[in-house]
């Protein structure tokens, strides 16, 4: 099956200067969930997000994203708004999150000692839609025909689920006996929001889970085991919440649901390494997504192609070639050898032809080009990221003639 465009972006952009200015008070710890409600920020991040839509629409790049300027950072926006999820603003580091685990060990080295983090004190109801306000907005200033060009992005159910210390994430005070419980009203939850924005017309909707990749991270492993946690039982527990949520939507026709998976994007840092190979058989043939975007700008980070012959027929993979963490260009050549690379992979997997495994394949940046506010490559600029984005879409239109 070919994926929804083979000329892709992973959604989030550079925000634009007003919208920084006008969110300014805002950058504290307690304010990167997107609890806030102030009329001058919605104007600005509608005005932000118009700007980038129409530039988008000039430069004749798809999916259609709003850049997330709607949102402070990537994953927020979601759990915060349902019911029986409270917000800890500063949750010490370590004492509150998984041993060793990369992201808060990072953070640590900085000299940050708390986290913000959402656990489960009840349970988890949906209250109303999340993003709705985000997809009108990015719709707002779209005839009808082309809502189906557009993409909205969520972060993955395990995201804070992942991050704390086993057994912290859902309270006794819950109500819920054990994790999987948790999951399946989570993913009610989650189905309740994709099928609010696909009645006002979204189609494409991508899950945003940087995480998954820690379980190809030694460090994450070792950490786990030194907290007494089965890692391969804890891959099983995440895979099976996004099927949860999947099987909840697959009905809806004509809905595209996809998967991103990075090694973080803070700046121009990352957070773990490591090949794929320790989970991709899990996660193309155990989960019921249409397409993975999974991270290759760096094949000494991220390791070979080699994972994707266990792709299967009928699902898609978008190669994340193009660095949002650096602002110097790849060559156009260099990447449609690395697309062919890769299309020879998937077709020995599949015992197909090199042409059919390649129309299976699709392009994109590795990451977002910024998944918060304030974070972004090193020297990227909004010029530098347009000329990436288009990049993709020319080397795209030459590799696949329908790009």
């Amino acid at each position: 099956m070919a994926p929804p465009y083979h000329a892709d972006q992973i959604g989030s952009l550079m925000r634009p200067q007003a919208l920084l200015t006008a969110r300014a008070h805002l950058q504290d710890s307690s304010h990167i969930y997107d609890t806030i409600s102030e009329a001058t920020i919605h104007e600005a991040e509608q005005n932000a997000i118009d700007w980038a839509v129409q530039k988008q629409l000039d430069l004749g790049i798809r999916p259609i994203c709003s850049g997330e300027y709607g949102r402070h950072i990537f994953y927020g926006g979601f759990f915060e708004t349902l019911e029986g999820m409270t917000l800890h603003p500063e949750l010490p580091i370590p004492d509150a999150f998984r041993t060793d685990f990369p992201t808060t060990t990072k953070i640590a080295s900085m000299g940050i000692n708390t986290r913000p983090g959402i656990v489960c004190t009840g349970p988890v109801r949906w209250k109303g839609s999340a993003y709705m306000a985000e997809w009108k907005m990015l719709r707002r200033s779209l005839p009808e025909e082309k809502w189906k060009e557009c993409k909205i992005t969520m972060p993955a159910p395990s995201f804070e689920h992942i991050q704390l210390k086993s057994g912290t994430a859902v309270t006794k005070e819950s109500g819920y006996a054990n994790d999987e419980a948790f999951f399946a009203d989570l993913a009610k939850a989650y189905a309740a929001e994709i099928k609010a924005l696909y009645a006002e017309g979204l189609r494409n909707i991508q899950i945003d889970d940087p995480n998954m990749t820690y379980f190809c991270s030694q460090q994450f492993l070792d950490g786990c085991k030194k907290d007494g946690t089965d890692t391969d039982a804890l891959l099983d527990l995440y895979l099976e919440a996004q099927n949860n949520l999947l099987r909840e939507v697959r009905e809806l026709e004509g809905l595209q649901t996809g998967v991103h998976l990075c090694r973080g994007n803070f700046g121009s840092r990352h957070f773990v390494s490591g090949s794929y190979d320790k989970i991709a058989q899990k996660l193309f043939n155990d989960t019921l997504y249409d397409t993975f975007y999974l991270e290759f700008d760096d094949r000494e980070r991220q390791g070979s192609f080699e994972p994707l012959q266990h792709l299967p027929r009928g699902k898609s993979v978008v190669l994340g070639l193009v660095s949002t963490k650096t602002v110097a260009m790849e060559r156009k050549e260099e990447l449609k050898k690395l697309m062919m690379d890769a299309a020879e992979i998937v077709a020995v997997g599949q015992g197909v032809s090199k042409e059919e495994a390649l129309g299976s394949l699709a392009l994109s940046p590795q990451c977002g080009f910024s998944s918060s506010s304030l974070g972004h490559g090193e020297g990227m600029t909004m010029e530098k990221m347009w000329e990436k984005l288009c990049l993709v879409s020319s080397t795209a239109k030459e590799v696949w003639q329908d790009a």
